[in-house]
């Protein structure tokens, strides 16, 4: 294994994996710390955990373990990814993680850039830009759990850790990745080694991933990986041949639990055409009134492409955790999920599309799904994945994909594009 990674969420790490694997690395997703060692032809190797919004010293912990079941792999660098969005509180998790993976590495200067312009998510002058509009004023002002009110990435970080943070501007990165390795030095002579990196293009990443190719450690979005295989290429170490991904046959559902703009543009729009949807009511869901047994069972029953959804606005979300707490009506409704997820493929559903990684993350663990192998794109991303040889996934990160993301995702799972 030649790159370790650890991300923070299973549909942030399905992205990343996604982004290596377009770029000619057999990349095999992990979900939680393996116990075994990995199969001797992946070439990157994604440790996914479910430590985003877990209390600080829990995801430190998970953290530090993938790292150890990495570098027993032999991998030469290791990324830690997380949200494209930089989800997280002014506590954590992604500044303690970083300070103890840069512990452990002795790593002296870690790029912190989650700028995925594909997607729309570029960072100028430290400010992070979802479209057109900063962080705190695209929606993300309002998540649940790591509500994103800062768009300035240095003063958003500062206080999650314990070393100082710096800035590569994008003038600097248009002028090279030599430029890019200076200014990493300066910062760091000047105590400054967690830096900001500045990217609004493609061509951007791929200049920084060429400046830390020589770094153990490097944090960000997928985005910033979009560099690392070549580095790799150019030592001979990337094989030329791998598998061909084969599509899957037989039922489809989705399971919708993300709050976010896009994710609800596509619920709407599945609705609108007329697609069968059960709106799951949080209230119901959370006293029993409603049963995954109950959920599982319309959809097992339905034609076409069954969505089920508690993908509600931000006002609403507020309502039910002002009545049950957070932490409790986020917990109940991943448990009712996942266990939806497990009953669903009991009955014979072989195409299983998820949105929102926390939502995600609980499928995955509720189906106890332990490797997943990448495979082809489905929207900017978002990559096929299959996790048993008859069952294959799409997990959506809350904010990704096109409005008719749904019935895409199920025409590329079964192997058609049409």
């Amino acid at each position: 294994m030649l790159l370790g990674c650890i991300g923070d969420d299973f549909t942030g790490s399905s992205d990343l994996g996604n982004t290596l694997a377009k770029a000619g690395m057999r990349v095999v997703q992990y979900s939680g710390v393996p116990e075994d060692p990995a199969a001797p032809d992946v070439e990157a190797g994604i440790v996914a955990l479910k430590s985003r919004s877990v209390p600080v010293e829990e995801a430190v912990d998970l953290s530090l373990k993938a790292l150890d079941w990495l570098r027993a792999q032999g991998c030469r660098q290791f990324l830690f990814k997380y949200c494209s969005t930089f989800d997280s509180t002014p506590e954590g998790n992604i500044g303690p993680v970083a300070d103890a993976l840069a512990d452990a590495l002795g790593a002296d200067r870690v790029i912190f850039c989650p700028a995925f312009p594909a997607t729309g998510r570029m960072i100028y002058q430290g400010h992070l830009f979802v479209g057109d509009r900063l962080l705190s004023e695209s929606g993300m002002e309002n998540h649940p759990l790591t509500p994103m009110t800062d768009p300035d990435l240095r003063r958003w970080l500062a206080p999650q850790v314990s070393r100082g943070v710096g800035h590569v501007p994008a003038s600097v990165v248009w002028q090279g990745s030599e430029a890019v390795r200076a200014r990493l030095d300066s910062e760091a002579a000047e105590g400054r080694p967690f830096v900001i990196a500045d990217a609004i293009r493609d061509e951007d990443l791929l200049v920084l991933g060429r400046a830390i190719a020589d770094l153990p450690l490097l944090t960000g979005g997928s985005g910033i990986a979009l560099g690392l295989p070549q580095n790799f290429r150019d030592q001979g170490l990337l094989a030329t041949n791998h598998p061909v991904w084969q599509g899957q046959p037989g039922k489809a559902v989705i399971l919708s639990g993300s709050c976010s703009r896009a994710t609800r543009g596509q619920v709407a729009c599945h609705i609108a055409e007329g697609s069968p949807a059960l709106e799951l009511d949080p209230e119901a869901v959370l006293s029993g009134a409603m049963t995954p047994q109950d959920a599982a069972d319309w959809a097992l029953t339905q034609t076409g492409l069954p969505l089920i959804y508690s993908s509600a606005d931000p006002d609403a979300v507020r309502a039910v955790q002002s009545r049950h707490g957070t932490e409790a009506a986020a917990s109940g409704l991943e448990a009712f999920f996942a266990e939806t997820a497990r009953l669903l493929v009991a009955g014979g559903v072989t195409r299983l599309i998820t949105a929102g990684g926390e939502t995600s993350g609980a499928v995955v663990e509720g189906l106890s799904v332990e490797t997943l192998e990448i495979g082809p794109e489905i929207d900017p991303g978002v990559p096929a994945i299959r996790a048993r040889p008859n069952l294959v996934l799409a997990l959506k990160s809350g904010n990704f994909g096109s409005e008719d993301f749904f019935a895409k995702a199920a025409r590329r799972l079964e192997g058609t594009t049409a």
